[in-house]
């Protein structure tokens, strides 16, 4: 197949290829075994699915309700598009065959609209406003699958890996925050085996498209995404995304042509722990002090630093000066974002926001540092008032699978069946083993060192963010 991303090939059989796909699906979730028919993107999502312990027989769990879910998807970017969404897809929407959805970046829905009979069908698979589609909680689908690759894609019938989902088909394409180019949400249509065509692939695409366009001419106001100064992205990546935005002034094109362009500049791995030191230090830094945040104790020639600046200067120009070290307008970053919802007490807002430890690869002192900063803050405010959703969250990321206190604490939330409770006292009781700790309630009482070690030994995940 030419394009990976479409679910069948030109002149392709779709009920054969269902059948095949079935079959592939049954060896899968019995044996472990991938047919050279499927299809890489879904083998690679089948895997990441059965190593997040997702059950085939899964249905999407419900996150939000009622006034909480009004309140939090009209604050969310995306509601600035729906319009858009309703005049490009409502046509398909209200035929009678298909649906239109939007869910966050999380994958948790936040419209789904199409002809009523419709979505009663699939509301019996929990398709509804407030359910969480990404793939850790429902296996592989369009819309979560979008998210996890960063790629528009068609899941097709049995490549669902949830079996009470393979009765349809849909294709999904991510949506970005212009500015920052982090994922904001995904734009899908789901409806029967017609839509494994070339067309809705497309369709998705340029909707997706044009509701980026469109957030970009919207800029700020109410529910906008980004702020209008420099923008640096620093968690969950190695190399940090810098978009020096409005009122960019003697920059050069030295950078390949792109610093003088508008587009976001990827930072290496030195230049980005600079940048983050810089920003998280206004004041400015003496060349001493940045040696000692970047080096430690290190025995380094201050050639090294003066020449990494001057190499960060000819990037950025002007924005960079010296005596001290600082950046002349300091850039917002998603770092500071988790920080201020931390500060101002929305725990969900902070968790939503946290992509992952800040530049995870970096041995800088004061990197390091501040990275285990925000990092113990956002875990308190998880912990200090548990939340079963929150908290589900949290363990479900590589950088939280091994944290045994947030473990215990989701097994003390009430609400979870008596299946749920016993695998997660199955969890707490491998991590305590592995951590060495009495199986008993207590005997606890290094666990943060425990917790810490954990957390080094996972520091490494897949990138989210896009060049």
């Amino acid at each position: 197949m030419l394009n990976p991303w479409l679910a069948l090939e030109a002149g392709a059989d779709a009920a054969e290829r269902a059948g095949q796909v079935r079959r592939a699906h049954e060896e899968f979730v019995t044996g472990g075994g991938i047919g050279a028919l499927v299809r890489g993107v879904v083998a690679e999502s089948w895997q990441r699915c059965a190593g997040a312990s997702v059950e085939p027989e899964s249905v999407a769990g419900i996150d939000l309700a009622d006034g909480e879910l009004e309140a939090y998807r009209a604050a969310h970017p995306l509601a600035r598009v729906m319009p858009l969404f309703r005049e490009l897809l409502g046509t398909v929407a209200d035929d009678g065959a298909h649906l239109l959805s939007v869910c966050d970046e999380n994958g948790r829905m936040l419209w789904v609209e199409g002809h009523a009979q419709v979505r009663r069908h699939a509301e019996r698979m929990n398709f509804v406003p407030g359910a969480r589609w990404s793939e850790r909680y429902v296996g592989t689908n369009a819309p979560g699958t979008a998210l996890a690759v960063d790629h528009a894609v068609q899941i097709f019938a049995s490549e669902h890996y949830c079996r009470p989902v393979q009765a349809w088909t849909c294709a999904a394409a991510p949506v970005h925050d212009p500015r920052t180019h982090r994922l904001v949400g995904a734009v899908d249509i789901t409806g029967g085996d017609h839509l494994a065509s070339p067309q809705s692939l497309a369709l998705v695409q340029a909707t997706a498209r044009a509701a980026e366009a469109v957030l970009g001419e919207l800029g700020g106001g109410p529910g906008a995404s980004a702020p209008a100064g420099p923008v640096l992205n620093v968690l969950g990546c190695d190399e940090a995304l810098f978009d020096a935005g409005a009122g960019r002034s003697g920059s050069s094109d030295r950078a390949g042509g792109t610093a003088g362009t508008g587009a976001p500049l990827r930072l290496g791995r030195r230049h980005s722990e600079i940048m983050m030191l810089l920003a998280a230090h206004p004041e400015g830094l003496t060349g001493e002090r940045l040696a000692l945040e970047l080096y430690g104790e290190r025995d380094v020639n201050p050639v090294t630093l003066r020449a990494e600046l001057s190499r960060l200067r000819g990037l950025l120009g002007p924005l960079l000066d010296s005596r001290p070290y600082r950046l002349r307008r300091r850039p917002h970053t998603d770092y500071d974002a988790v920080g201020d919802a931390l500060s101002a007490g929305d725990p969900r807002a902070a968790l939503a926001a946290y992509r992952g430890p800040l530049l995870p690869l970096s041995e800088a002192p004061g990197v390091v540092r501040l990275r285990r900063l925000l990092e113990d803050r956002l875990r308190r405010a998880l912990l200090r008032r548990p939340d079963a959703v929150l908290l589900e969250e949290w363990v479900r990321t590589p950088w939280g699978e091994d944290d045994l206190e947030a473990w215990e604490a989701l097994l003390t939330c009430r609400g979870a069946g008596e299946t749920r409770r016993l695998a997660l006292a199955s969890r707490v009781r491998e991590l305590r083993l592995s951590y060495g700790l009495e199986e008993s309630a207590g005997g606890g009482g290094d666990r943060p060192g425990r917790y810490a070690a954990g957390r080094e030994a996972h520091a490494t995940y897949p990138q989210r963010s896009r060049p």
